[in-house]
């Protein structure tokens, strides 16, 4: 078929194009090439997902051309869209794919080590063949090698761990099987020798471990304590593993975004505490209980306030006082409360911001700030710039608040930063004693700590 007359049928709309994709379908292995050459078209006026619907469809008569296109791009773009429509062929036998297990461009190794994923437990049967490339040079691919086996799942790991058993078949691949099992059955997947490697390493990494700031979504407590048992004890938290900041982080930053319905538990498993921050200990996670409540609550956001309020009243109590901040690195939410003697001072939430009055005043560590629900940009402040010229927008921004001497406005972190700790600009001036641990809640005990690999 004519490039061009086939450029011009599949251009316009999805849905415009459909009855012509449809077509071209039916016609498989004889059109592949000249949908391939569209494909990897950069000018052409074709949407290069409406000729990547066609090869996948198409599918196994697509392999090979999509392979050696993928190995012959000069352009990244090129590789991006012929290695997506690679690992993405409707195959009715996912062992099409296990020749190009062995390809010598990793772009293709990784694509159809991601058409495997795709599979599930069918990839089991390639168990031997994807071993190999826990090790492969390329983060990409020994990324991608794991996820096969994390949706291989429980099938994979006696194999995994006779990798870890015997002697090293190749460099990396003990150390990416090793991976493999965390990411499929978390620290309780790993035996005994492996656990106690674990704890050596994690010993030895805290000993020179500079802070650094965490990437903050989701909520944490400040404590003023340094007495990480009265914490533990305070939420219900028990078999505390020492750990390093970084595993705490990426434990909490792991679990808090954890969407898997075939695992209910592990977004209220384990909790990470910090070790004592400048005189202050950190709580990122929630009991067992406080998680629940929010789950079964009919109303979300009116349960929130209510169980932050009784926990910062119960830590205030205490440990004399105690915070809770809480930030989003999705959208502009934001929200601290803060308590003394059992007693709340301030409570803020962004998405529900009440004005400062005789119930709920102002706190001092607000001072000298903007609060998030407020504007007082003037209206017209930026008529005449493009919403799509980032520059000039940030410009104008400047000089109207610069005019106008409007202030800054001020987050979770900037009122942590006054009152006790920002853990998103941790550092080296920041002072530490003790260590962290990850510590299970009541859900955790049960059923034991989430899936996935952490770093140490």
């Amino acid at each position: 078929m004519d490039k061009g007359v086939l450029a011009t049928s599949l251009s316009g709309s999805w849905e415009r194009t459909r009855a012509a994709r449809d077509a071209l379908v039916e016609q498989g292995a004889a059109v592949v090439g000249t949908v391939l050459e569209v494909l990897c078209d950069e000018q052409s006026p074709v949407e290069w997902t409406v000729s990547a619907d066609v090869l996948c469809r198409i599918g196994e008569p697509a392999l090979e051309p999509l392979a050696r296109a993928t190995a012959a791009a000069d352009s990244p773009e090129v590789v991006r869209r012929a290695g997506w429509a690679l690992g993405r062929l409707e195959v009715n036998d996912p062992g099409a794919y296990e020749p190009l297990l062995d390809h010598a461009h990793p772009g293709v190794r990784s694509n159809a080590l991601f058409a495997l994923q795709s599979h599930g437990k069918a990839a089991l049967r390639f168990i031997d063949r994807l071993t190999p490339l826990l090790g492969a040079p390329e983060p990409e691919v020994r990324q991608r090698a794991v996820r096969v086996f994390q949706a291989v799942g429980t099938a994979g790991v006696p194999g995994l761990q006779r990798v870890r058993r015997l002697p090293a078949p190749g460099r990396r691949v003990r150390a990416g099987a090793l991976e493999a099992l965390a990411a499929i059955a978390g620290p309780d997947g790993l035996d005994s020798k492996d656990q106690d490697a674990w704890r050596r390493l994690t010993k030895i990494k805290m000993l020179a471990e500079v802070p650094a700031g965490m990437h903050l979504c989701g909520s944490w407590y400040a404590v003023p304590t340094a007495d990480q048992d009265a914490v533990l004890e305070a939420f219900d938290l028990g078999s505390p593993q020492p750990v390093t900041l970084r595993t705490g982080a990426a434990a909490w930053n792991h679990d808090h975004h954890h969407r898997d319905r075939a695992h209910p538990h592990a977004r209220c498993s384990r909790v990470f505490v910090t070790p004592v921050l400048d005189g202050w200990t950190l709580v990122f996670g929630d009991a067992s209980h406080d998680t629940h409540r929010l789950e079964d609550a009919d109303d979300r956001d009116t349960a929130l306030p209510l169980l932050v309020r009784q926990r910062c009243t119960d830590l205030s109590r205490r440990f004399g006082s105690a915070q809770w901040y809480g930030m989003s690195c999705g959208d502009g939410w934001t929200a601290w409360c803060i308590a003394e003697g059992g007693e709340i001072v301030r409570h803020y939430d962004a998405d529900d911001p009440k004005e400062a009055d005789d119930e709920n005043p102002a706190h001092p560590a607000e001072a000298g700030y903007l609060l998030p629900h407020r504007d007082e940009f003037p209206e017209d402040a930026f008529d005449g710039v493009s919403p799509t010229d980032p520059d000039a927008f940030a410009a104008r921004y400047r000089q109207v608040k610069g005019e106008l001497q409007i202030p800054d406005t001020c987050y979770a972190t900037d009122i942590a930063a006054r009152l006790s700790v920002d853990p998103g600009a941790l550092g080296r001036h920041t002072r530490t004693s003790s260590h962290g641990v990850l510590a299970l809640t009541a859900c955790g005990r049960k059923h034991g700590h989430p899936a996935g690999a952490l770093p140490v």
